[in-house]
């Protein structure tokens, strides 16, 4: 057990206190209320531009943070609960790295898109873009899922949210890609990084443990609760940060369509795909979820209701036969161990997101588009491009986020293979015991015991 020190009575508070020390002494120095949230600055525009305080941004913007928020705290958090001995971890883990990564992330997308004069102005739009951010970290989260201490998933989180910050910015200011509900910047980066890390984490033995990594009933009915946030909220995730008036009138439309499609291609190919026809909760669960990320880029767009309607159809059945035959392949030849399969749900409907994204802009038009053609593809608008020329700058963001993936994925893998962080053995994960204090179950009293004989607890 020497390489496996698990107890956190240092580590945990020891990282968890100085990162939000550091991380307060740096919004002391840089980060400011922006003019709409700044009561001088705001009472000023009001007399100076007169405007009412209804036209505040705030009121704007607001109820689609709640979504955003609801789906990143309740919607991630209780989707990952399927798993019968880890519901504590998923969910509370979840709430951990998600309040320390939106933090982190108002300072790294901060200065990359909010800073002025030496400071960092943040409002309502930035609090969604850090959530965006922190969903990114949640992706990544599920493909480790139970196999990490929750000092690797800060430090994991730490680097990330930088990561993420960095690669976000490339494609949006330099690429000059659209991705308004992240199909790429999210969600493509987020599973793959994830995947990454988890391949360089690979476990030999983790079939020690294959025993707590299944379900039971109950478990399953808290997961499709996070299932049902997430699919009601998400046309609010995608078109939180859209222009507001048709832009964001038919993201909300588009991710609608594209999801209802979606939940019925999922429940048919998964009875078609089960020998018996019967339907598999996992499906259901994850797959009913991809026609939201199938459409993240290209849902502001002239996509089309039918369009919107194919796109959730082709990631329905991508996501619910990845379930079925990819993830099996994933971990027995490829070394990936996916515990929540984010590449069915994330990597592979993200990348056909970017796809559908890059053939919509192809045959971006005036005719179809009208004045409306600066808000979704302003660079067309001006001439600086064609369509054909945005469409391959599509494509190109969709390997930007690939490498960062990638590269990112491979550096933090390594970095959390240091002891000091706490991984729990091959025979210990999915395993809330090593942990937390559980309440009277017999089958965590073997694990609590061992734990408490760690060469690290007099630390």
């Amino acid at each position: 057990m020497s390489g496996y020190s698990t107890n956190m009575r240092i580590k945990l508070p020891l990282f968890c206190l100085l990162l939000e020390f550091i991380t307060i002494i740096l919004f002391a120095v840089f980060v400011r209320y922006d003019k709409e949230t700044d009561a001088k600055e705001w009472h000023d525009e009001m007399r100076n531009h007169s405007v009412g305080n209804l036209d505040n941004d705030f009121y704007f913007r607001y109820p689609s943070f709640q979504d955003v928020h609801v789906m990143i705290f309740i919607g991630f958090g209780f989707l990952m609960t399927f798993l019968k001995r880890y519901g504590f971890s998923s969910v509370a883990f979840n709430f951990l790295i998600a309040a320390f990564a939106l933090q982190w992330s108002t300072l790294i997308q901060g200065f990359f898109h909010g800073f002025h004069n030496g400071k960092i102005h943040v409002g309502i739009e930035s609090m969604i873009n850090a959530d965006f951010c922190t969903g990114a970290v949640l992706i990544s989260f599920g493909a480790l899922l139970g196999k990490t201490s929750p000092v690797q998933l800060i430090i994991m989180t730490l680097i990330e949210v930088t990561l993420f910050g960095i690669n976000e910015y490339i494609i949006l200011n330099i690429v000059g890609a659209k991705d308004a509900g992240g199909s790429m910047t999210i969600h493509t980066f987020g599973a793959y990084f994830g995947l990454v890390v988890s391949r360089v984490l690979y476990r030999p033995d983790l079939e020690k443990s294959r025993q707590r990594e299944g379900s039971v009933y109950h478990s399953d009915l808290f997961a499709m609760i996070g299932t049902i946030y997430l699919w009601m909220f998400w046309p609010s995730f995608n078109s939180a940060v859209t222009a507001h008036g048709d832009d964001q009138h038919r993201t909300v439309m588009n991710t609608y369509y594209s999801l209802a499609a979606c939940t019925l291609a999922t429940f048919a190919i998964s009875a078609l795909v089960n020998g018996e026809g019967k339907l598999d909760m996992v499906h259901i669960q994850n797959a009913a979820l991809a026609g939201g990320v199938a459409v993240g880029t290209s849902a502001e767009m002239m996509l089309t209701p039918f369009g919107a309607m194919i796109a959730g159809t082709l990631a329905g059945m991508i996501s619910t036969l990845g379930y079925k035959y990819l993830t099996p392949v994933l971990d027995s030849k490829l070394k990936i161990q996916d515990t929540c399969g984010v590449h069915n749900l994330h990597g592979m409907p993200g990348v056909l997101g970017a796809i559908i994204g890059a053939i919509v802009a192809f045959f971006a038009t005036m005719d179809i588009y009208g004045e409306g053609m600066e808000d979704v593809f302003p660079l067309i608008q001006d001439g600086s491009r064609t369509a054909k020329t945005q469409s391959l700058y599509q494509f190109l963001a969709l390997l930007v986020a690939l490498g960062f993936a990638v590269i990112g994925g491979i550096f933090v893998g390594f970095l959390l293979k240091i002891p000091l962080f706490g991984m729990p053995s091959d025979a210990e994960c999915f395993e809330d015991a090593i942990y937390w204090e559980v309440p009277g179950e017999e089958g965590h009293h073997q694990l609590t015991a061992v734990n408490s004989e760690d060469p690290d607890t007099q630390a």
